[in-house]
């Protein structure tokens, strides 16, 4: 995928030119995503990442950025534990990955290049990552 220039230094609702409608539901996670989708993205935290991604939102956006998190520190931690990132990652649904397979090539070699880190941090990497 080809982005504009500074991306990074854009919001999802700038990137997608979707905003969504003021969010009035008593709901930490509605009202979490509803806030991040304002940011912008170079702003985002490990754990912010971690719930967006989580969410299956901005994905082709926020999982490049995840990677790059993930090659500094494979175990990234957000709020849960350590690796979480990466399992968050991993557990992006199947579609995302058939069409952006140079992305899971990416991540492939992340995990091929720490696999010690990861399986002696008994994470479980999903959809196929470690085969």
């Amino acid at each position: 995928m080809k982005f504009e220039n500074n991306w990074q230094f854009k919001t999802l609702e700038n990137l997608e030119k979707e905003v969504w409608p003021k969010v009035d539901f008593n709901s930490h996670l509605v009202t979490r995503t509803s806030k991040l989708r304002k940011v912008p993205l170079n702003e985002f935290s490990i754990e912010d990442l971690r719930i967006m991604i989580g969410q299956n939102f901005g994905l082709p956006y926020l999982v490049p950025l995840a990677m790059d998190r993930l090659k500094e520190n494979v175990l990234a931690e957000g709020d849960l534990y350590a690796g979480d990132l990466l399992v968050t990652v991993t557990s992006v649904q199947r579609q995302f990955w058939i069409e952006h397979p140079d992305y899971k090539k990416q991540l492939r070699e992340i995990i091929s290049d720490n696999l010690s880190l990861i399986l002696n941090d008994k994470l479980n990497v999903g959809d196929g990552f470690l085969e």
